[in-house]
């Protein structure tokens, strides 16, 4: 067993739990802040379980996204800037809750809510059909093109599953502002996107056939 992997894995869970928490509930004002609540059950449960089924069947991908650290400088940019749009939206929500801003009725909640773990649920099926996933754009020793499953759809299904939890998110806190807000990720994902496929073209054998054959990025019909 590796024990440092274990204690890097559970100890950004916990960060990530914490400060989550810090940035809902302190502009709340509030630890009665149901929504917010749903969303950290519904978030780090999953996430707690991934990491623990990676860390038994496959340490190495989970080695790789928790080590990972973006070189490029646009890609720099980009991360940034999906940081920012998660501090903003999260201490919205937060502050909706607080002083009664525009809010979402109950049954939009968890309507939200099961979009999010359908979306989880996409998620780890990516990670499953594809071993060479990081959290940076990089191509892999080794690395061949996937194409079957969800890949056979679209060229970017994991970008299409976090773009659906990253919007599903602020619903889920009820916050339609928060909600505008995210909105702002989807042309930092379209940027990702675009560089990404770059890379994957000069360096990855195969891909630009792949490219050919499955023609949508993102969403099938539309991009």
């Amino acid at each position: 067993m590796d024990k440092q992997l274990l204690g890097q894995s559970l100890f950004r869970i916990i960060l990530g739990l914490f400060v989550i928490g810090i940035l809902l509930f302190l502009p709340a004002g509030t630890f009665r802040y149901w929504q917010g609540w749903l969303l950290i059950c519904i978030l780090f449960v999953p996430m707690t379980v991934a990491g623990l089924l990676l860390f038994v069947k496959n340490p190495e991908l989970l080695r790789k996204r928790i080590n990972a650290k973006e070189k490029e400088a646009e890609q720099k940019t980009v991360v940034s800037i999906s940081g920012f749009l998660f501090i903003a939206a999260f201490i919205v929500a937060g502050l909706a809750r607080r002083f009664g801003w525009l809010m979402l009725p109950d049954w939009a909640v968890w309507v939200s809510a099961a979009v999010f773990l359908a979306s989880y649920i996409m998620y780890a099926e990516v990670l499953r059909e594809n071993t060479y996933l990081s959290r940076i754009i990089e191509v892999q020793e080794g690395q061949k093109v996937i194409d079957t499953g969800l890949y056979g759809i679209v060229r970017h299904p994991m970008y299409s599953a976090t773009t659906i939890l990253f919007l599903a998110m602020p619903l889920v806190l009820g916050s339609p502002l928060s909600f505008l807000i995210m909105l702002g990720y989807i042309p930092v994902i379209v940027k990702r996107i675009r560089n990404e496929e770059a890379v994957l073209e000069e360096g990855l054998e195969g891909y630009r056939e792949y490219k050919q054959r499955v023609k949508y990025r993102l969403i099938p019909f539309v991009w």
